[in-house]
């Protein structure tokens, strides 16, 4: 993947997802809101055993925002970013260098995120998305000017 689609698919994900995250605020119920919490613990517990190394690289029902994504209960939001955009993404996750600053503070934000939702505040919720989305693809443009 060129690293200017990339930039164009961060800058996409983050307006969609940012959407997501209003939406779930709206629609998500008690046992989903429980998941996530749980989640999270995961990877915190994770991200602890191997010192901020590394943060899980998830997939579907183990990724915060494959979740968040779901319950936005929209359909269309599900097919684009749990479609062709959520697998091209993951590819570019196996394959960037790893930064181990940002694996903290992506669980950090994470956790900002859920407190968003819990407390139904969809503003929050869509900018708190948007700008730790906005933060991978900052990382992801100062990589590229590395290069």
């Amino acid at each position: 993947m060129s690293p200017e689609k990339l930039v164009e698919l961060y800058a996409v994900r983050e307006a969609l997802e940012g959407m997501a995250a209003r939406l779930a605020a709206k629609n998500i119920n008690k046992e989903e809101l429980q998941g996530l919490e749980l989640l999270l613990a995961t990877h915190s517990k994770h991200i602890d055993e191997v010192e901020g190394a590394s943060y899980f690289h998830q997939y579907g029902d183990f990724d915060f925002h494959y979740r968040v994504i779901l319950a936005s209960r929209n359909k269309q939001l599900i097919n684009l970013l749990c479609g062709e955009l959520y697998h091209l993404l993951r590819m570019y996750r196996y394959q960037a260098p790893k930064n181990q600053s940002r694996s903290n503070q992506a669980l950090e934000e994470h956790k900002f995120i859920l407190h968003a939702i819990r407390n139904r505040d969809e503003e929050l919720a869509e900018l708190a998305m948007r700008r730790h989305i906005a933060g991978s693809r900052k990382l992801i443009e100062q990589q590229i000017l590395k290069d």
